[in-house]
Parts: C-alpha cells; sequence; structure tokens
C-alpha cells in the first residue's frame, strides 16, 4: 500500500499532487501577509529561509505546525519550535484550505501563504513564494537580495526544473514508490543528478553559479541537508551518502553555516515527522538516534 494512495501512479509511482493555490499578490502591505510552515517540510523550508534571508520578518509574520501528522493533517500544538496559530486560532491547517475552499478534498501541505485581511489561502506553492519574495515583495525587504539573477533566467530555470524532479522531488518518489521498477528508476536518476552536480562544484563552485548563489542553491540544500539523516535510509535512497561526495558535502557545509542559514535547521524535528508520521515506511515509528553529523 502507497503512503498516499491517491498519489500513486498505476506503475506504482508516486505521482505528487498540484499545488492548489497559485494566487499572486499584486502590491503587498506590511502585515497582510502570514507564512504557515513546518520546520521539518524542505518545501516549507526554502519558502521560510528565503523569507529570512531577504530580511521580510518584520513584513510577514509566520507560524509553525507540529513536525508529528495526525489522521487530521498539520495540527498547530505547543512544543518546542512550533506552537499554536496565533493569526487566526486555527487548531489544523486544514481550516485554512477549508475556509479558502469548502470544497477542498486534497492533501493538505505547507507551506501556505495566508492573507490576514482577505481571510483565505493566497499560495501553497514553495516555487511561486520565493519567486515573489524575490519579486513584488522585494521592494519591502530589508536585504533584497537577487534570487533570480535576469541574466541566469534561462539557465537557472532549467537546473531548478532538474534538481526539482530528480533530487528534491526525487527522493520522495524513491521513498512512496510502490514498486520495484519505480523505485529503481527514481533511484537512478537521483543518483544521476547528484553525480552530474557533484562535478559541477567540482569544477566551478562554490556555487552551483559560481561565485553567487541563487534561490536554486537554496532548493538544493533543503534536501541536502535532510539526505544522510533522512532519505538515505528512510527512503531507501542507499547508494551513496552526501558525505561520500566531496563538492556536494562542502556546498553543504557552507551554505548551512552561512549567516542565518543554520537556525531555520532542526533536525530532531526533521527525523521525528519522516519517522514517526510515515508510518506505511517506518510501522515501529521509531527514530533513529543517528546519524552523528560532524558538521553541525
Amino acid at each position: 500500500m502507497a503512503q498516499f494512495p491517491n498519489e500513486e501512479g498505476a506503475d506504482g509511482s508516486f505521482e505528487r499532487q498540484p499545488d492548489e493555490f497559485r494566487d499572486w499578490v499584486e502590491t503587498p502591505e506590511a502585515g497582510r501577509y502570514h507564512l504557515y510552515v513546518c520546520k521539518a517540510c524542505p518545501w516549507a523550508h526554502r519558502a521560510w529561509l528565503t523569507r529570512n534571508l531577504m530580511g521580510l520578518a518584520e513584513v510577514v509574520s509566520v507560524n509553525f505546525v507540529d513536525p508529528i501528522r495526525d489522521e487530521k493533517g498539520w495540527a498547530f500544538r505547543e512544543g518546542e519550535g512550533h506552537g499554536l496559530d496565533d493569526v487566526e486560532g486555527f487548531d489544523y491547517l486544514s481550516e485554512a484550505y477549508e475556509k479558502t475552499d469548502p470544497d477542498f478534498d486534497e492533501r493538505v501541505t505547507v507551506p501556505v501563504l495566508w492573507d490576514k485581511q482577505a481571510k483565505r489561502i493566497v499560495n501553497n506553492s514553495e516555487d511561486d513564494i520565493c519567486e515573489m519574495w524575490a519579486g513584488v515583495f522585494k521592494p519591502l525587504a530589508q536585504r533584497p537580495v537577487d534570487l533570480f539573477p535576469e541574466d541566469l533566467k534561462s539557465e537557472q530555470a532549467a537546473l531548478s526544473q532538474e534538481i526539482y524532479e530528480n533530487v528534491n522531488n526525487g527522493v520522495y518518489e524513491a521513498g512512496f514508490a510502490s514498486s520495484q521498477s519505480a523505485y529503481e528508476d527514481a533511484f537512478r536518476k537521483l543518483f544521476d543528478t547528484l553525480e552530474k552536480l557533484e562535478g559541477r562544484l567540482a569544477g566551478g563552485g562554490p556555487y552551483l553559479f559560481g561565485d553567487r548563489i541563487v534561490e536554486t542553491d537554496y532548493r538544493l540544500f533543503c534536501t541536502l541537508v535532510r539526505f544522510d539523516a533522512v532519505y538515505f535510509g528512510h527512503f531507501k535512497c542507499n547508494l551513496k551518502r552526501i558525505t561520500d561526495y566531496p563538492a556536494l558535502q562542502t556546498y553543504l557545509e557552507k551554505i548551512y553555516h552561512s549567516p542565518g542559514i543554520a537556525e531555520t535547521v532542526n533536525f530532531n524535528q526533521i527525523k521525528r515527522h519522516y519517522y514517526y508520521t510515515h508510518d506505511d515506511l517506518n510501522p515501529s515509528r521509531i527514530v533513529p538516534a543517528g546519524p552523528e553529523l560532524g558538521w553541525v
């Protein structure tokens, strides 16, 4: 049985549901928008991390859900690194979805960009949200970094798509596959792409586009930082660890130790979310004590 039966292809592959809400903020107002995220989720992590990097913390508020997702979905519970919803008073993030679209009956996901004035979800696509930070929200940012340089537009878009398909989503396609063939196909694409990225960084780093760090780097980072602790074992992505790739490991450490990054990485929440929530993959719900990551 698949972890998410409604997202299982006929061949046993994992077919991620599309993001439902794709509206765009045209003229942002400080204090109007709110971000709901889970620190364990790589998709939500990227939206939160880039918000912080651009200095939008005083413009867009944030709440963190419990990393343990139960049968009702993402919950707002008091705990270490997460808490109650202090904006709308929701008990579950599903309430935001229901308030926006009463007919919504798909899987509730993070991140969510919420409009506190209109009382509705604006967008639940991390790709769109990051582009909005770098675009329409840029005039309000304290540190308006250029996450999407115009001169790299086409090359960056192509690399971002490849990383999304084969690495970001690739680990999930391996982990949630319900057939051997679907798993092996995702596994091969994942490690072929990691080898390609290793060569790219070894030949021209320190970042994917040389000396310039862009949104694509944070896109890759949010998967790499979870890889050895979770994806290697839990998702059976066990050909190599990231630490076995010298250039990728150096790259991972360089980004992790950059100002403001490490504070967004919570390995306790990451491991508890995956190993406890994915009970189809880990019925015992035992959370591994390791691994020891010497670079953290």
